[in-house]
């Protein structure tokens, strides 16, 4: 059985991997060059999707790259700690949520697929694709490559081209409202308290105008981001806007909140710039004939959630269990959506609510502390998240369809 896996960073490969363990004869292909696993931003890998790539046995490369997570410390504009939530129960061989550069981790899978045979064909982004009288999927890419498949697995993003080739009436992404920023400082430049600095820990910071948030790495190095909510980043304003008139731009947005946030701007590097932020909520049609889609490209919670890398990768391990037991591939389809889709909506939900409290109105700014600190303490907890990060997957279990 063959499959072509539509996109490269970081819900293919491990779609790839996963088809590649049940026998499937698979090829990778990304409309972009390879990734520079030095660019971008960071973010946490938390244990469900640990445990998913733990299931095509590639969780060794995250624990490579990865700084340990254990908790999110949450605080308000003036320093006052508003809570901590504990990032879900670590793996049983004691692994908890890791913290990693995104394109780090999907280079790696890139070189883990072509390690185990799996072909990688980078500037060949999907075309076109038809269906034969015989089921089987032919498709076309931008390099002038052309391939038939038994499967295609669309995991090419919010922005999806699968999706609009499964359903040309598919959604699209919708704009959160928030801009993505992220950096790094190095060690010393910026003076950080103890508690500032308390290790394996993302201290998140609800200024009065955005939303901040850093990581101290082993080394002392600093990681952080800013969620700026503002209309989106064009291409023009991409373009004019220089690095360090972003970092001031940045840091102004913090200049009267207690904290280190303008500092570590001031001092740091940015490394992300002007990232508008998109989610993608309900999508009727997940497949049709032998075309999938996975990851964001058929659910996209906003990135507030920390879940968007982790519900594709659940996504992709998920499928290939499928593929491997149900009688064919519609009834492997429908089944794969059956056990996939009320997680991850319910996972998009959270995130938009995550997102809206970072972007409060000027009425509801000066309420929102006092909010926060009881939905920290009674409602957004350890344990009423254990159903996010604490789901795990049993490869070996039958996903026959009587048995889902």
């Amino acid at each position: 059985m063959r499959a072509v896996v539509v996109g490269g960073g970081v819900a293919g490969p491990v779609a790839a991997l996963a088809l590649h363990r049940i026998g499937l004869d698979v090829v990778v292909h990304e409309s972009h060059p390879p990734v520079d696993s030095e660019i971008g931003s960071w973010f946490t890998v938390t244990p469900n999707g640990l445990d998913a790539l733990g299931a095509v046995g590639a969780l060794h490369l995250a624990r490579e790259i990865g700084l340990p997570t254990r908790t999110n410390i949450m605080l308000s504009a003036t320093g006052r700690e508003l809570g901590r939530l504990a990032l879900g129960a670590p793996l049983s061989d004691g692994t908890p949520a890791l913290t990693m550069k995104r394109t780090r981790l999907a280079a790696a899978l890139s070189q883990e697929c072509l390690r185990r045979g799996i072909e990688v064909r980078y500037e060949s982004g999907l075309r076109s694709v038809e269906t034969t009288s015989s089921g089987v999927v032919r498709a076309t890419f931008a390099d002038g490559a052309s391939r038939e498949a038994d499967v295609l697995v669309g995991a090419d993003g919010v922005h999806s081209t699968t999706r609009r080739l499964i359903d040309p009436k598919a959604p699209a992404g919708r704009y959160v409202g928030l801009v993505n920023f992220g950096g790094i400082t190095p060690a010393g430049a910026t003076r950080l308290s103890d508690a500032e600095a308390e290790p394996e820990s993302w201290h998140l910071l609800f200024g009065h105008s955005a939303f901040f948030g850093w990581h101290t790495t082993p080394s002392g190095d600093v990681v952080w981001f800013v969620n700026e909510p503002r209309p989106r980043v064009g291409p023009d304003e991409r373009d004019r806007t220089t690095e360090r008139e972003w970092r001031t731009h940045l840091a102004q947005l913090f200049a009267g909140d207690a904290g280190p946030a303008a500092g570590l701007i001031r001092d740091g590097v940015l490394e992300l710039a002007g990232d508008n932020t998109h989610d993608l909520g309900h999508v009727p049609t997940w497949h049709r004939g032998p075309l999938v889609a996975i990851g964001d490209a058929a659910h996209a919670p906003a990135p507030s959630s920390g879940q968007g890398a982790s519900m594709a990768m659940e996504d992709g391990v998920v499928l290939a269990q499928v593929l491997r037991d149900a009688p064919d591939v519609p009834t492997a389809f429908a089944t794969y959506e059956g056990l996939r889709r009320a997680r991850v909506e319910r996972v998009v939900a959270a995130g938009a609510r995550s997102s809206s409290s970072k972007t409060p109105g000027p009425l509801v700014r000066p309420l929102r502390d006092t909010a926060l600190r009881l939905v920290f303490r009674y409602a957004i907890t350890g344990k009423k998240l254990a159903w996010m990060y604490d789901h795990r997957i049993d490869w070996e279990q039958t996903m026959a369809p009587e048995v889902c």
